[in-house]
């Protein structure tokens, strides 16, 4: 046997099934083994199956009678950035709008200004202490987008600081460009300049340097229109970048049918969005990437439509959208449960939704999100025996250890 293979017990969540985002029945389908075990080597899945079938292993770990299931994904997150706005969160809780403030120059503004200021290294030691917190509430893989910088210098400078973190922390990065997040003030009055930066500057750079996978837009009003969004999503497509798209946030301003359209990988938000928008999604391939702690953190009531997607055959996804302003968590156990209470979705469904569905819509549906054959050995022990209890124990510490490719990156008792 290999001196570094190790057999874990104990109740396993494989997701085991076909090698693509789930819809339907089969988004409800853990494809639990109750008495399992999983056997891993060099950072990959060797074997899984009954424990009493296992073979022989250089260590053995047991975790009988607790959940694992694959280490999470979260598919939509800003978690580079510089300063926070508890301020703003103040003024909130206060009774003030999130447009208000940003109409006054807090919100998206507040943080470019902070995120200009600092330096690389100072984005890098934040991000460091945010990627413990993912850790530690069982995310592995996230996607991170850059959109704090809104100059080509900035906007290389959060990528730069996204490739070291995926360098320098265990957990694995997938970078996004979004410069089209917000019209920086200093072409207030010159919109149509600032989207010929993003499409003649900021996007060849970072294509020749490899800076990012994908490109997003914020398509709302007051924002990037239609016109200004499909510009630069298909320069984005010239260039070799894939895309993705916020859609429907705050108003039903047609970002889904833009999507659908525009035929991007996701569409992100979509807390207005139609039913026709959500059949426009099913009948060109989009999937829909939902946010409900931003709903939540800023205080308002209307969720996305989770359960007329499904219904309509969606395979969606649950993320958290780590942000200093509308949604300040990184728990996606967190993001699990307000699907179920708000959203209509099971817990098995909303697992998913963070697991196999997130791995697809980030293009890494083949080497992890399930316990399967052939895969990353990324996997989370939960401090409980039925994996229901992930989304229903509200802000519960119940990952008890986190493991990137078979190295154990989290130990709540060793933390403690």
């Amino acid at each position: 046997m290999p001196a570094d293979s190790v057999l874990v017990r104990g109740r396993l969540v494989t997701l085991d099934g076909p090698q693509m985002a789930r819809s339907g029945e089969q988004l409800r389908n853990l494809s639990l083994i109750d008495a399992g075990a999983m056997l891993f080597s060099g950072g990959t899945i060797q074997w899984v199956g009954p424990a009493a079938d296992a073979p022989n292993a250089y260590e053995v770990i047991d975790h009988s009678g607790r959940v694992i299931t694959p280490g999470l994904v979260d598919a939509h997150t800003h978690a580079v950035f510089g300063g926070n706005r508890a301020n703003e969160f103040e003024r909130r809780a206060l009774g003030a709008t999130y447009q208000e403030i940003a109409a006054e120059g807090g919100g998206i503004q507040s943080t470019v200004a902070a995120t200009r200021a600092a330096s690389e290294e100072e984005l890098v030691a934040a991000g460091k202490r945010y990627a413990q917190w993912f850790l530690t509430n069982g995310t592995t893989t996230l996607e991170a987008k850059s959109g704090y910088g809104l100059t080509t210098k900035d906007e290389v400078k959060i990528l730069r600081a996204i490739a070291r973190l995926n360098r320098e922390t265990p957990l694995d990065y997938v970078p996004t460009f979004l410069g089209a997040h917000a019209f920086p003030p200093e072409f207030k009055d010159n919109q149509k300049g600032y989207v010929d930066l993003i499409c003649n500057e900021m996007l060849p750079v970072i294509a020749q340097e490899g800076l990012a996978e994908c490109a997003d837009a914020f398509c709302e009003e007051r924002y990037f229109d239609r016109a200004a969004t499909a510009r630069v999503l298909n320069r984005a497509k010239e260039l070799g970048l894939k895309t993705k798209l916020h859609a429907d946030q705050l108003t039903l301003c047609g970002g889904a049918t833009l999507a659908a359209e525009l035929r991007t990988t996701t569409a992100d938000h979509l807390e207005q969005t139609d039913l026709a928008g959500i059949r426009a999604l099913k009948k060109a391939g989009v999937q829909p990437v939902l946010l409900p702690a931003s709903v939540y953190a800023l205080g308002l009531s209307h969720y996305p439509a989770a359960r007329t997607m499904i219904d309509e055959g969606l395979a969606v996804v649950l993320a958290s959208d780590f942000n200093p302003g509308s949604s300040p968590t990184t728990s996606l156990p967190f993001v699990m449960s307000l699907a179920c209470t708000h959203m209509g979705m099971t817990p098995a469904e909303a697992l998913i939704a963070c697991t196999i569905n997130a791995a697809c819509a980030l293009g890494r549906g083949e080497d992890r999100g399930s316990l399967e054959i052939g895969k990353r050995a990324d996997f989370v022990v939960w401090d409980c025996q039925d994996p229901r209890e992930i989304a229903y124990w509200i802000a519960a510490p119940l990952a008890q250890e986190v493991y990137v490719r078979g190295e154990r990156v989290f130990s709540r008792a060793r933390s403690g």
